[in-house]
């Protein structure tokens, strides 16, 4: 199959971005979070608490579990998500590394940067950079490895936001901070698992409002009497299908045909940029949509069984028969 350079320039930049998210990841983790050993959620906070216990290095542990994942996953998910999930396991692998070694101070603890006592603030400041850091990983077409895999192996097959199931997997992995005798007293272990849900919420909730703000769409009713050169322009500048619609005007009695577009939002301003362009005299609303699925938006996430369709039609048929007898 032959590649394009529109394909090619795609998965650049896909990579790019990757990088950049990962590279924020890294930050809002070793500077803000792992100082005052805050507890977080995915494979990160598992390799924390294994940090904070035995002092077993945090990225050591990351790479391990996501090897195992990523070849469970491989069957679900295909190559070319967990291909992008192999760099970024190893490319956060790395960051991490070169990352802590950077904030160790050289009685080998970490240099806190919001000063002593400030642990909350670091710990919102913190969340809401890894929270944006995965939407923008998640918007690229990867992922960060560990339970971003389950996430997006669920997301996959039910419409269920990657937040919530992130939710539910790290309430897991910060309860089980509980029980571990080596980080203190009852109190100090009861105090982590707080905050860890509190990283945990901030950081599903930035996670969740990144993506729904990228994926937010639009519909456009355009009428015009330039009609077929305003839906050329747009569809050789987006990509985007139209449908027209026959329109009848009230005051001036005169048939008129109405754009009906479906876009991102995102790409709002250069639809009415080339809408000016050609008719300044236009008339276009813009409405905000709950969701668009199908070709070129969002899949349809449910499970459709066509026997049972058959099923009820041939039911149908049944009941139409007796009526009629």
């Amino acid at each position: 199959m032959a590649i394009n350079g529109k394909q090619v320039l795609s998965e650049v930049k896909d990579y790019v971005f990757i990088t950049f998210g990962l590279m924020l990841y890294t930050f809002g983790f070793t500077v803000f979070l792992l100082p005052y050993k805050i507890v977080t959620g995915g494979i990160a906070g598992v390799g924390a608490i294994v940090f904070y216990a035995t002092h077993f290095p945090v990225q050591y542990t990351f790479f391990i579990i996501n090897a195992v994942l990523i070849v469970a996953a491989l069957k679900i998910l295909g190559w070319r998500f967990l291909m992008k999930t192999i760099y970024a396991t190893f490319m956060l692998t790395f960051l991490l590394e070169v990352a802590q070694q950077v904030v160790m101070q050289p009685d080998g603890t970490f240099h806190k940067l919001m000063g002593e006592g400030n642990d909350f603030m670091s710990l919102v400041i913190g969340c809401m950079l890894t929270g944006t850091a995965l939407a923008i990983v998640f918007l690229n077409n990867g992922s960060t490895g560990g339970t971003d895999i389950v996430a997006a192996a669920v997301n996959k097959y039910r419409d269920i936001t990657l937040g919530r199931v992130l939710i539910m997997v790290d309430l897991c992995i910060i309860g089980s901070s509980l029980f571990i005798t080596s980080f203190g007293d009852i109190y100090t272990r009861c105090q982590m698992v707080v905050f860890g849900l509190c990283t945990m919420v901030i950081e599903c909730l930035m996670l969740d409002y990144v993506m729904s703000v990228q994926r937010q769409s639009v519909q456009f009713l355009i009428f015009s009497r330039h009609y077929e050169e305003i839906a050329r322009a747009i569809s050789k500048k987006t990509d985007h299908s139209m449908t027209l619609l026959d329109g009848h005007g009230w005051y001036s009695g005169k048939e008129m045909k109405v754009i009906c577009l479906l876009a991102k939002k995102r790409e709002s301003v250069t639809i009415f940029r080339l809408i000016k362009m050609i008719d300044p005299r236009a008339f276009v609303s813009q409405s905000s949509v709950i969701g668009v699925y199908g070709e070129g938006f969002d899949p349809i996430k449910v499970k459709a069984d066509p026997k049972k369709l058959d099923t009820e039609n041939d039911k149908k048929d049944e009941n139409s028969i007796r009526n009629e007898q």
